[in-house]
Order: structure tokens, then C-alpha cells, then sequence
């Protein structure tokens, strides 16, 4: 984080304890207020689960002991790693937060590290082949293009769901996207001119404000969309695939076919280089090994 952005964070935070929080659903509230709607409701939900934990004790009586016994009854419970350094990593943000705001006088939680991760990206990353099947699996035109669109623009669930009308822009090579985001960050995606005529055979009479991809009632839901996807993989052999693995895909076959890593960047909407590298290393186009003599 750049230092302008930890004066910027800083000073919100100096007006936020202002507010002079009383009570821990306040500082909860301040400590979710302005994150992306996704994120607000798993935070809330893991804060919920620590404050079970210690008996609904108030945040002022929380001590690293806690913490660190919440940490070994994650463990304890077999959760995996990724998955317990997400619920730490929430319970320390929060106490993070309560002690910036002026409301616990030490952040009790900041001795504790988060289980190391396994880096697994690799192993989520399909070939354009398999891309390819999981398509060609798929008869209806509408859940055709939903895996086309997931692909080729790397967006994720709740994005392609989200899309209206308004937000297609026909150009001359195709037709661009503005896509609505994490923390509810736009960007605009330029599609290919074959997906951009695919979608406006899905176009037929509706208006701006319709979804690109309706349901029963309304627009798709991100579990209906999920669905789909995990039907076409079934079918095309590749059970385990996920829609997020097709973004993981977009970034990985982007960067292979020599796209720049600044460009995947921006059409993925990641907040940093750092993330978009990941693909860089997942998958490397050169090691040392290879220039070992084989022995």
C-alpha cells in the first residue's frame, strides 16, 4: 500500500473514531461500512463465529489466548488451511480495526500468523483444450455463451449475472463491456466480434435494463449460473471445474499467448500487479532447470 493510501486510510479511520464507537455491533459496523457487499457478509459471518467462540465476550476482553485458541480449534476441526487463515484473517482485521478506531487500547491479534497456504494455482488451470469441451458440451445457446462470456471476458460469477443490456457497447471489432466489480469497481472488457454477434442473438426484444442472462424471474443468480457450469463439466469430463477456473483459465492462456501482464491486470480487475503475477508463476514460460545437463 502506497503511503498517500495509508494517510487516506488513516485519517478515515482518526474520523471514525470520532463516531466514539460504544459497543462492539458499532465497531462491527465501521469495520464493514464501504467493503463490497460479498465481502461484508463473510466478514460478518466470521465475526460472528469467534464471538460464539468466546462465549459472546465483548472485544475488550479478548485476549491473544483467544485467539490463539480459536486458531487450534479451527484445526482441530479439520478445516482446511485456506480456509482457516480466511476466518483468522477476518478476526484479526477486526481487532486490527477496533484498535486503530482508539476502542481496544492493544490489537491483541496481532501476534498471530495465518496458516501457510499452499500455493494451487496451478492445478486450476485448464488447457484451451478443455475450454474448448466444456463449450462444446453445451446445446442451449444462452448457457453456451454464459461459458464463452465467463472465458473470454475472465469475469467472475456475480459479474456475468449482473450485466444489463445498458452495459454492451457495440464496436467495430466486436463490443465492449463495462463490468461492475469488487467494491464496486468498473472496468470495461472488450469482447471479440464472434462473442459480441452471439450475444445479439440473445439480444431479441428486451431493453436496456434487462439482464443479459435471465431466468425464471429475473436475472440469473450466481447459484444458477454456478450450476451451469458444473453440468457442462460433468459432461465434458472435468467434474472438479469451477466458473472461477475459467477466469484462472482467461489469465493463464492471456499471458501464454503474450498478453501484457499490466493488460490481464486491468481486464481481470485485480487491485494489483502482485495478483495477476500469480499466473506468471503458476505457470512459467522458462526455469533454470532446463538448462541443467541431463544426468
Amino acid at each position: 500500500m502506497s503511503e498517500t493510501a495509508v494517510m487516506v486510510r488513516e485519517s478515515a479511520e482518526r474520523g471514525l473514531a470520532g463516531r466514539r464507537a460504544e459497543t462492539d455491533a458499532q465497531v462491527v459496523a465501521m469495520w464493514l461500512h464501504g467493503k463490497a457487499r460479498n465481502t461484508q457478509r463473510a466478514y460478518a459471518r466470521e465475526a460472528a463465529a469467534f464471538s460464539a467462540f468466546v462465549g459472546g465476550a465483548p472485544l475488550t476482553q479478548v485476549t491473544l489466548a483467544d485467539v490463539q485458541a480459536y486458531a487450534d480449534k479451527l484445526e482441530t476441526d479439520g478445516l482446511a488451511p485456506a480456509t482457516r487463515a480466511r476466518a483468522l484473517a477476518a478476526v484479526k482485521s477486526l481487532l486490527t480495526f477496533a484498535h486503530r478506531i482508539g476502542y481496544l487500547p492493544v490489537n491483541v491479534g496481532a501476534a498471530e500468523k495465518l496458516p501457510r497456504i499452499k500455493l494451487t494455482l496451478a492445478e486450476r488451470i485448464v488447457g484451451v483444450d478443455v475450454v474448448a469441451a466444456l463449450v462444446a458440451s453445451e446445446t442451449n445457446p444462452r448457457n453456451r455463451t454464459l461459458l464463452r462470456l465467463l472465458y473470454i471476458g475472465g469475469l467472475r460469477v456475480s459479474e456475468v449475472v449482473g450485466l444489463r443490456w445498458r452495459d454492451v457497447q457495440p464496436r467495430e471489432d466486436g463490443a465492449q463491456l463495462t463490468v461492475c466489480g469488487k467494491g464496486e469497481a468498473t472496468r470495461v472488457v472488450l469482447l471479440p466480434a464472434r462473442l459480441a454477434a452471439e450475444l445479439e442473438e440473445l439480444r431479441g426484444t428486451t431493453g436496456p435494463d434487462d439482464p443479459l442472462f435471465p431466468g425464471r424471474s429475473g436475472a440469473l443468480t450466481p447459484g444458477q449460473a454456478w450450476r451451469i457450469v458444473k453440468a457442462a463439466a460433468r459432461r465434458a469430463g472435468v467434474p472438479e471445474l469451477s466458473p472461477h477456473w475459467l477466469r484462472h483459465a482467461h489469465a493463464s492462456h492471456a499471458l501464454d499467448a503474450g498478453a501484457g501482464v499490466h493488460v490481464v491486470r486491468d481486464t481481470l480487475g485485480h487491485a494489483n500487479l502482485a495478483t495477476t503475477s500469480r499466473y506468471l508463476h503458476a505457470r512459467p514460460g522458462d526455469s533454470s532447470s532446463r538448462y541443467l545437463a541431463t544426468i
